[in-house]
């Protein structure tokens, strides 16, 4: 899964259709993380190293699906970075909900709900919206729930979706209107999109969570459902981890999500017969300083793609031959004494009570872009004095993970009609 979780805050007077609209105009909205004070799930009680460690345990907790498990995303649906509100329904009906880029349906909890986990927020009520219309399993919409679709016994269309830690959602697959409002304050509709109405929902979601907004490669995500609006385009620039400030990040549809310039470099997207709303890339090496370390052969896509790019995942997981070498290296030429994380999650941390040390420079080699890496995206500071390396050991039959730390400060943009994902140093904070 590779949930991001964003906010997006809606609006319930005067949209704009963007089925009316038909074109490509680019709009933009807000990226709220979920330890941010503007957040529904900010905990002022906790320190900033508390939120750390947190996004530390989420990520290592969330990466522990393997090749062989059947679940559709590998990850747990409550363990992303960031939160995201949008509208259903007419009148607009706010959820807030997990969005994952490694899945693709929209799904909310809906009453009557037989079997929900615990929401705090008000569930949506389908019968209170006007725009709400249940698929039949004659609907070629239908088809955009996937294998998992079933038929009622009044032939309604069904879907089924579960995730790396064996969460799962079951309901009624329908078509309804979703709601967003720009951070220009142009609110934009987009009517008879598929969603999933859940009935029979449990695991691990958030009490804070309504369900969950695929940004995925298939049909039924909500990026590819925004069609021409969104121009098969979308780009975000993630403010870092241990950022003091309290200004959110954006996520860019359409023509704003283009991501150009010189310093813009950009890498195929593969896409895996099994695994197929994943974003896979290929990591060809990864160098420290003047030493190169090739990734090792990956059977996953026959050679070509080996892991896939998360933005709802803390960590860089790395094969354990590349890890090894990669942190090796590193240890031994940063002048920092190595010491332990004092949360027990990470492998190679180093005792510094400032940020001005001397590290190796970094760079990951994707095919077709040499992305460097900052010291910011290579380390992270896990206490007043200690910092550690924001990279983990892979298993062999687990899914390699592009993580957001090393992505922290960059625009990284996704074009499904190039199938490509671009690369741009940024300031996220004043963007």
């Amino acid at each position: 899964m590779a949930p991001i979780f964003f906010l997006i805050f809606l609006i319930s007077s005067a949209v704009v259709s963007a089925a009316t609209t038909g074109h490509d105009y680019g709009f933009t909205v807000e990226l709220i993380r979920r330890d941010y004070p503007k957040s529904p799930m900010y905990n002022r009680l906790q320190t900033h190293y508390h939120r750390i460690a947190d996004a530390l345990r989420r990520s290592i907790s969330r990466n522990t699906a393997a090749l062989t498990d059947t679940a559709e995303a590998p990850i747990y649906s409550n363990r992303g970075e960031y939160l995201m509100e949008l509208s259903v329904g007419t009148p607009p009906f706010s959820i807030l909900a997990v969005a994952d880029t490694g899945s693709d349906i929209i799904w909310t909890q809906c009453k009557p709900c037989k079997n929900c986990y615990q929401q705090n927020r008000p569930m949506f009520t389908p019968s209170k919206s006007a725009t709400y219309k249940k698929l039949s399993c004659s609907s070629p919409i239908c088809l955009f729930a996937g294998e998992s679709a079933s038929c009622s016994s009044q032939s309604e269309c069904l879907y089924s979706i579960s995730y790396g830690d064996r969460s799962h959602s079951q309901g009624d697959f329908a078509v309804d209107t979703v709601t967003m409002r720009s951070t220009s304050g142009r609110p934009v509709a987009f009517p008879r999109m598929a969603i999933g109405c859940g009935h029979d929902n449990a695991g691990t979601f958030d009490a804070n969570v309504s369900g969950i907004v695929g940004l995925g490669l298939g049909p039924a995500s909500l990026v590819t459902q925004m069609g021409p609006s969104a121009g098969g385009k979308y780009s975000y620039c993630l403010t870092p981890i241990g950022s003091n400030t309290i200004e959110s990040s954006k996520l860019n549809f359409g023509s704003n999500a283009v991501v150009s310039g010189s310093s813009a470099v950009s890498t195929p997207i593969y896409i895996s017969d099994r695994f197929k709303s994943f974003y896979w890339l290929k990591l060809e090496g990864v160098s420290v300083g003047e030493k190169k370390f090739e990734f090792p052969v990956s059977s996953i896509l026959g050679g070509e793609a080996n892991m896939i790019i998360d933005s709802g995942t803390t960590l860089t997981l790395l094969p354990m031959h590349l890890y090894n070498n990669f942190s090796t290296t590193i240890s031994n030429s940063i002048n920092l004494q190595r010491t332990n994380d004092p949360n027990q999650f990470l492998d190679y941390c180093f005792a510094t009570t400032t940020d001005d040390y001397k590290a190796p420079p970094v760079t990951m080699h994707f095919e077709g872009a040499d992305v460097p890496l900052p010291q910011e995206n290579v380390f992270v500071r896990v206490s007043d004095d200690v910092v550690c390396l924001a990279f983990s050991p892979g298993q062999d039959n687990h899914i390699m993970i592009y993580g957001n730390i090393a992505q922290n400060n960059f625009l990284v943009g996704y074009d499904i009609n190039t199938m490509s994902v671009s690369f741009k140093p940024a300031d996220c904070v004043a963007m």
